[in-house]
């Protein structure tokens, strides 16, 4: 049985690959702040799909919950895919970088790339031990495109391409993605920018299925987008 670890698992982006992964017959380890939403959250899939789904509720911020997860995640038998998608934009609603809060920029980085980067290296062993270990990196256009207001959480997405892009390079026998999903209906993309009409942006469930294609047909290390993954046999976007 395949086991993976997928962080920001409580609701949004992180909740549906949780979801679509069980449906595939992955167990789970699962993370979020919310204690009580992330146990509904693996309870229902357990319920639903017959998978074993855990529930670590903490920061991945947190030395101490990410040993917590890899842990859980040795207990089920291994680990094969971690999913780092959970994030913070660092204001909320986004601001101009003339009156980006210090303390708001500095848990964006804590929370979007340093927290990815400890739990690689927590994981590294058991992900090394796996015959098709891999990493999924949640990126954002906002990576590469310099969107008003977006800019502080850009840079953490930013530094998560750049990290992602090296670790490939220094752990080459394992797969390492970095996926922009594109704009969705989410509580985060509300926060953001709570004026905007999200109405006609896909829900979280459309998107996670075009993001596990990268898993399905094994590509290689590289950077993608969800639309590319939806509309391309081999799922386009840029590899190594």
């Amino acid at each position: 049985m395949s086991v993976a670890i997928v962080t920001g698992a409580s609701r949004g982006l992180g909740r549906a690959l949780a979801g679509e992964l069980a449906a595939r017959g992955w167990d789970l380890v699962l993370s979020a702040r919310g204690a009580a939403a992330l146990e509904e959250a693996a309870a229902g899939l357990e319920r639903g799909e017959g998978v074993r789904a855990v529930a670590v509720a903490g920061d991945v911020s947190s030395a101490a919950h990410r040993a917590a997860l890899v842990a859980a995640a040795r207990g089920l038998g291994g680990l094969d895919l971690l999913v780092n998608n959970a994030g913070v934009l660092g204001a909320e609603p986004l601001v101009p970088l003339a009156v980006q809060p210090a303390a708001g920029l500095r848990e964006a980085f804590e929370v979007n790339v340093l927290g990815p980067l400890g739990l690689v290296q927590e994981a590294l062993p058991l992900l090394r031990a796996s015959s098709a270990g891999a990493v999924l990196n949640i990126s954002s256009d906002a990576a590469v495109v310099p969107y008003a207001t977006w800019g502080a959480y850009g840079a953490t997405k930013a530094a998560v391409d750049l990290m992602s892009a090296v670790l490939a390079v220094e752990e080459p026998e394992l797969r390492v993605w970095w996926a922009d999903p594109g704009s969705m209906r989410t509580r985060m993309m509300a926060a953001a920018e709570p004026g905007e009409d999200l109405a006609g942006l896909p829900a979280p469930e459309e998107v996670a299925p075009a993001l596990l294609r990268l898993h399905a047909l094994d590509l290689p290390s590289g950077r993608y987008t969800a639309e590319g993954l939806a509309g391309s046999p081999t799922g386009g976007g840029t590899r190594r």
